[in-house]
């Protein structure tokens, strides 16, 4: 059983993504805000999206701030790499569970309310120089 368990971790350890990043889960905003905010960080140096991010009168803007901000800290201290030579090459948001609430209406109606939880992922990679 040792053996196979072996294996079995090898295996993990084989598929594991290798590059920084970081992720937030749960957190209260549809993943359809968020993505709006990550698509204008995609593909961008990790200085420059900071920056964008800043500016971004968004309300998915300050945990996708937080979390990139968390890759390149995970990126400088666990990998021993420069800020400065990496880009945001991944990024996406997955739907988390979602709340469900009712509003009551008139005549002993109510209506649904979903409220929407994401986990946002960021994956940052080195610059190549060509």
């Amino acid at each position: 059983m040792a053996t196979r368990m072996k294996e079995k971790t090898a295996r993990v350890e084989e598929r594991r993504e290798k590059r920084p990043h970081a992720s937030a889960k749960y957190v209260r905003i549809a993943p359809d805000k968020v993505r709006a905010v990550l698509a204008l960080i995609r593909g961008k140096s990790v200085m420059e999206a900071m920056a964008i991010l800043q500016a971004t009168p968004k309300a998915a803007s300050e945990p996708v701030f937080k979390v990139l901000n968390s890759a390149a800290a995970n990126a400088e201290h666990n990998q021993d790499m420069s800020i400065n030579d990496l880009y945001v090459a991944e990024t996406y948001a997955d739907p988390g569970p979602t709340l469900k609430r009712f509003q009551p209406v008139s005549k002993g109606r109510a209506h649904h309310i979903l409220k929407r939880t994401s986990h946002i992922t960021v994956i940052l990679d080195i610059k190549e120089e060509n």
